[in-house]
Parts: C-alpha cells; structure tokens; sequence
C-alpha cells in the first residue's frame, strides 16, 4: 500500500519529500543547487510558506498555510529549474567583507596543526573568498565553504563552555563567525568587530546562504 500524498517522490519524479506535519523537503543533490533554488524560492516565494532552509543537498520547505499538492508541484519545477544548465553562469550573492583581530586563543595551535606560521594562517585565511554554505547550530551560525585546505583542522577534543559572539574560528573544512555566545568546539582564530546576528534585522542575519565573504585583517 502506498504512503499517501506526502510519501515518495511525486509522479514526475522530482526528489520532493514530506518532512514533519508542515514540510517538503527538496532533495537538490548539491549545495551550488540548493542556493539557486533559496534564490528562486524567495524572489517568487509560494503562498503559504513561512521558512526556507536551504541546506548542503536539500532545502527544507516549511508552509503550514498551503495545500499540499500545489505546492509539491511547484517545488517540483523550481527544482527541475535549478538544476537548469545556466549559460550566463549562476548570479554570484553579495559580498560582504568582515574585518577580523587576528588574536585568537588557537591561532597558534592552528599554525602547528597546518605546519604553518601564525603570519601564514592568517594570510591563507584572508587570501580567498568564502561562501555561506547554509546555516545551523545557533541562529545566525552560518558555515562557510571554500576554506583553504591548508586550514582544515579538527575541532578541539573539549568544547569550550562558552566562545564569546563574533570570534573567527574554523573546524574541519569551514570557517565560521559566532553570532552569539554560545559553546563550542571550533578552533579560534581571532574576533571580529562586526555583528554578523541582529534580531531587530530582517533578515537577521548578515551572512545569509550564498553569500560571499571575504575576511580582512585589522588591529584591535
């Protein structure tokens, strides 16, 4: 017997998926096509949807206000539209660049860890752009890809019980900007002066999924 409405794939065989009471779940197969579909959801947005999520391969769809059927069959074409060859090339997001003291409490393990000076850590940390891969852990947490691989250490084997709001940090292959003060096992770079989370924002998030950052050096 089959699952019903909210089971499976739909008939035309887009990968859109029931997730909880009042949520789709888009299974894109990539981050690069997760962020097209975000882009392509939020500037046409659905009637009835409240949140977009998008993720490394999938973007969580929640609308409690909408019909069901509908909606599976527009996410269904937005999907097939994301994955669209593009001949222009996707529309690169905003940059936005965030000055950061290179001071951190672990910027010289870091160098030891990555065989490289505290000089060279900070110069391969602000020597390319990331990207805003999704965002998850606290509000606001956004995990940025593209990190130089020189820097792709692991997290500290103790989390600290508290990492104050704006340190600069990476763990494995990304780097992040705490909104909030938080726990957390990342390991420091240095702190930014600049709030990347503000509640009374909308968004209120600065650094959104797609965005693109750059980290410049400064002196405290």
């Amino acid at each position: 017997m089959s699952g019903g409405p909210g089971a499976g794939a739909p008939p035309d065989g887009a990968p859109v998926r029931a997730a909880g009471e009042h949520g789709l779940l888009v299974e894109t197969g990539s981050l690069e096509v997760s962020h097209r579909l975000d882009a392509l959801l939020r500037a046409d947005r659905p009637a009835g949807v409240t949140e977009i999520v998008p993720g490394p391969a999938t973007v969580l769809v929640v609308a409690p206000g909408a019909e069901p059927g509908p909606l599976r069959s527009r996410l269904a074409a937005a999907a097939r539209a994301a994955r669209a060859p593009d001949p222009d090339g996707a529309a690169p997001g905003r940059l936005v660049t965030v000055p950061v003291v290179y001071d951190g409490a672990d910027l010289d393990e870091v160098a030891a860890l990555s065989g490289l000076t505290a000089g060279e850590v900070v110069e391969r940390h602000t020597g390319r752009e990331l990207v805003v891969g999704w965002l998850g852990f606290a509000p606001g947490f956004a995990y940025l890809t593209g990190l130089d691989p020189a820097l792709h250490v692991p997290r500290l084997a103790t989390p600290r019980t508290s990492v104050p709001a704006g340190a600069v940090a990476v763990a494995g292959p990304y780097s992040a900007v705490y909104p909030s003060a938080s726990p957390g096992g990342w390991r420091l770079l240095g702190r930014s002066p600049m709030p990347v989370w503000d509640v009374a924002a909308d968004p209120p998030a600065v650094l959104t999924p797609g965005t693109r950052v750059r980290f410049r050096a400064v002196t405290g």
